[in-house]
């Protein structure tokens, strides 16, 4: 089966993320969005990791579902445990930022994940995203001997200042900063700035997943990228299928629990990565290079002409995705042969590689079309009777035709998820911390001036 996987979220516990974010409420989101598994976040927090506890139940598979006692008991809508970890420290000569997920497979891992990180003397309580002082390649030593069904993934890759491949504080590349633990990385996050085709360009990806998730601070985020895996619904199919491109080796430097047996069977078999969800890249904080406080934004031929210098204050221009990635890859975009074919994007020189499909949400288009805040009462109430007459978001967005949206909205709806369906928007890329802007109209509302207020209530969970 296929099934859609957004695995890198957060819960109330995190810095400046909704209170809304609770296992209801998650659960009745992730239904409306089309999304199947859904990542818990923050498991590492103490109060978040007792509630999953006392609302979730393992069902055998490695997966988890709402309690015979919770609302939402019978929800098809699955959970994995995951969390986000700040790693901030020295190495080679620079400090290092680096944002990494981790995924187990059960509580007791999970709790001895935990344990090892508290005997190094992490602080847990106060942030659901929590920030250590230890590196990346301890972190995942520890994450390994907790489980060595650990999936371990660099955070949105690119981002300047917490990206594995970040301008500021990052490395050159993995080995730089995993050394013999390397092998174990078997997939990285694009995160928004950046869309899998840019990231083909990198050798050393070439063997492993590029996977794609929403990094949702409040429940009408949740979605806006996503993961399609084809296999097995259980945490071994999902391993596998991340895990597909590499081979673990037989002897990296580290002692895992059971390791003198052979490879747990389970993980061995035909789940893939099927292809991923997209933000437009340029709506990304961190696209293109340049310096907020000046209003500068280079482009990466602006740069090339112009250097890296601020023209008006003199000082180094924040390095942007595009120009990152121009540094390190080792192909150019004309030898991914990249194709678009019925709304999914591939690569003909990369056959191997999944395809993309890159889209609006669908609560952007309502606001567009409706001339009203995405946030607003009024483009809510329309986009729940969408998807309680016509299926969930993904579908409605890839699927349905638009002939079935005008019988029962505005036609202007319709139009535009024409128009995001053939990328005829208007795009303005971000940079330096400033969000990007992806409209379907010239004269659409522009969200990255919206006023940021919580989106209101479904109405069911409070």
């Amino acid at each position: 089966m296929a099934y859609v996987a957004d695995l890198h979220i957060h819960s109330r516990f995190s810095r400046a993320c909704s209170p809304q974010l609770n296992i209801p409420n998650l659960a009745e989101w992730a239904k409306l969005k089309g999304i199947d598994l859904l990542g818990t976040g923050d498991f590492l927090h103490p109060l978040w990791f007792a509630e999953l506890k006392s609302q979730l139940k393992e069902d055998g598979s490695g997966f988890f579902r709402p309690k015979d006692d919770q609302p939402l008991a019978g929800s098809e809508v699955k959970f994995v445990l995951t969390v986000e970890i700040a790693s901030i420290y020295s190495h080679k000569g620079r400090v290092r930022r680096v944002h990494n997920l981790v995924f187990m497979p059960d509580f007791a891992s999970a709790e001895a994940f935990q344990k090892a990180l508290l005997s190094r003397r992490a602080t847990l309580g106060s942030d659901g995203r929590p920030i250590v002082g230890i590196s990346s390649k301890d972190l995942l030593s520890l994450a390994l001997q907790a489980s060595e069904k650990t999936l371990f993934i660099p955070a949105h890759a690119w981002t300047p200042w917490f990206g594995i491949f970040g301008s500021e504080s990052g490395y050159d590349s993995l080995e730089d900063c995993f050394e013999d633990l390397t092998d174990y990385i078997y997939g990285i996050e694009t995160g928004l700035s950046s869309d899998p085709a840019m990231n083909w360009r990198i050798k050393e990806l070439d063997n492993r997943s590029i996977v794609s998730f929403s990094d949702a601070h409040s429940l009408p985020n949740l979605g806006r990228e996503a993961t399609v895996i084809e296999g097995e619904f259980s945490y071994y199919g999902l391993y596998r299928a991340i895990k597909s491109p590499t081979v673990i080796p037989a002897n990296a430097g580290i002692q895992l629990n059971n390791s003198s047996s052979k490879l747990d069977p389970r993980l061995r078999g035909d789940d893939k990565v099927a292809g991923t969800i997209e933000f437009y890249p340029e709506e990304g904080k961190y696209h293109y290079t340049g310096h907020r406080n000046c209003n500068i934004k280079y482009s990466p031929e602006d740069t090339k002409t112009k250097g890296a210098t601020c023209p008006k204050c003199g000082r180094g221009l924040t390095v942007g995705v595009m120009e990152r990635v121009e540094e390190i890859a080792v192909r150019d975009v004309s030898e991914l042969g990249v194709i678009r074919e019925n709304g999914v994007i591939k690569s003909q020189t990369m056959a191997n590689r999944p395809g993309y499909r890159m889209l609006v949400p669908f609560l952007q288009i309502i606001s567009e079309a409706l001339k009203s805040s995405v946030t607003s009462q009024k483009v809510l109430n329309e986009y729940k009777k969408l998807t309680k007459i016509l299926g969930n978001e993904l579908k409605i967005l890839t699927k349905i035709e638009t002939s079935e949206i005008t019988k029962i909205s505005d036609s202007k709806i319709a139009e535009g998820v024409e128009k995001a369906r053939l990328g005829d928007l208007v795009i303005d890329p971000g940079y330096d911390g400033v969000y990007g802007v992806v409209k379907i109209w010239q004269d659409g509302v522009d969200p990255a001036k919206e006023e940021q207020v919580e989106a209101p209530q479904l109405g069911l969970f409070d």
